[in-house]
């Protein structure tokens, strides 16, 4: 029996199911894609004679897969999978056409290229993952639009706001963020500039002119941006892609956190709509995915961070050492996101409201929620200082309604009816059109094809 993966996930369960993009079998065939796509991207600039990579992918799927385990101890030597992959993939390939295997290229090229092949693949789910969560909580904040419950600030209570608007500000974020990782993924390019960023050796073997054109050939072949110029150690693609994954998993990651907080016992406005048990005590509904998004999120910055630490440290022509820092940083990174923002649309579609007790919590300060209220309104009528003492007298317990009367006949002001100026449903200031601006936003106008 072979010996199992390195890593299957049994630490990292955030992933589990929504990381196949990422694994080593998919970074392999990468690399061997980034090599037939450099053929082909000679014969599309007219060097290569035509059918060359027809030939040599004829070949490949024919011959016997590259052992990655082996290929993996194969790269020690060299610092890096390419320079034994290229052995392996001669010895597979006609012998007419194994003088175009990597003809002109670096190892860098390659892997620079396959990751962001991967990379690409991978941040397409994310972004696919993030425009539904996006269309969950448009759901979810408009059917709670109205719902009044206790903000809180510091961690204790403030004013009244909405459930719906607090959706509404999840939504914002998501949103925002999905564009981030789209933008960033339809800028990542291809590699490809030689031993020493110049292209010398395929001016040398295709010409000046043809040389020139490879680079956006061979983009194009892998579906990657076409570069501007090698960036071996310009390492911008990688360092915008980690900041927008980050800031992806950022987004969902407060989502996870108010859930996590919400769904306290003590609390208990939020629920998953399908809460984890607990090895020990059955009466337990944990917020597994909550706890899993946030695992994610708790990670995620110090990954991004690695990946900056390593494009400042790309000098020279080529990197030594902080492009591979780079490889396992990324992919983990993508990793998290893809497993992160799978379960958040998780999370949000099955997301359930106790609405009484978000009428009990409101309530928990015996109406103190609009304190803030009634020192705008009662200030100019009673002064500061003794809507300072409505307040401190309501929070030892006294009846707050009969202490603000009390107050106004005391000062011969007008009888007012109290009730509705301690209703915390109005509140709420511009709550509901916020979330109204939320969904209109992403909801397209009428003549317009979303």
């Amino acid at each position: 029996m072979s010996e199992p993966p390195l890593d299957v996930g049994l630490l990292t369960p955030v992933a589990v199911g929504s990381d196949d993009a990422v694994t080593d079998a998919a970074v392999l065939a990468a690399l061997v894609h980034a090599e037939v796509a450099l053929v082909r991207a000679y014969e599309a600039v007219g060097v290569a004679p035509a059918g060359t990579g027809d030939a040599i992918q004829t070949a490949l799927n024919e011959a016997a897969p590259v052992d990655a385990a082996a290929l993996a101890a194969a790269s020690v030597a060299g610092g890096n999978p390419v320079i034994p992959l290229v052995g392996e993939l001669r010895q597979r390939v006609p012998d007419d056409a194994k003088a175009w295997v990597h003809r002109g290229a670096t190892s860098q090229d390659i892997v620079d290229s396959a990751l962001m092949f991967v990379a690409r693949d991978a941040s397409d789910l994310v972004a696919g993952a993030l425009r539904e969560v996006v269309e969950a909580l448009a759901a979810f904040a408009s059917a709670h639009r109205d719902d009044v419950a206790a903000a809180r600030t510091l961690t204790q209570h403030a004013v009244p706001t909405t459930v719906g608007l607090r959706a509404a500000n999840w939504l914002r974020a998501v949103r925002r963020a999905e564009g981030r990782v789209d933008a960033a993924t339809r800028a990542l390019p291809a590699q490809l500039g030689g031993a020493g960023g110049t292209l010398a050796a395929s001016v040398e073997v295709a010409g000046a002119e043809a040389a020139a054109a490879l680079p956006a050939a061979f983009a194009s072949e892998l579906g990657l941006a076409p570069p501007d110029a090698p960036w071996h150690t310009t390492r911008w693609p990688v360092t915008e892609l980690g900041d927008a994954l980050v800031q992806a998993i950022d987004a969902v990651g407060v989502i996870a956190a108010d859930v996590a907080t919400l769904s306290r016992t003590e609390i208990g406005e939020l629920a998953e709509g399908s809460g984890g048990g607990s090895s020990a005590m059955p009466q337990k509904q944990n917020p597994a995915a909550s706890v899993l998004i946030r695992s994610a999120a708790l990670r995620a910055p110090q990954l991004g961070a690695t990946l900056h630490l390593a494009a400042a440290l790309a000098v020279d022509e080529r990197p030594d050492g902080a492009w591979h820092a780079e490889w396992p940083t990324l992919r983990e990174l993508l990793r998290l996101a893809l497993g992160a923002t799978a379960q958040a649309v998780t999370l949000v579609r099955g997301l359930r409201v106790d609405r009484a007790a978000v009428a009990r919590n409101l309530a928990t300060t015996g109406g103190l929620i609009v304190a803030e209220r009634l020192s705008l309104v009662l200030g100019p009528v009673l002064g500061a200082k003794r809507v300072a003492e409505i307040v401190r007298a309501a929070g030892e317990g006294q009846d707050l309604e009969a202490l603000v009367d009390e107050a106004l006949v005391e000062a011969g002001t007008e009888r007012v009816d109290v009730g509705p100026l301690l209703d915390p449903a109005n509140y709420t200031g511009v709550a509901g059109e916020l979330v109204d601006r939320a969904l209109a936003e992403i909801t397209p106008p009428e003549n317009e094809v979303p």
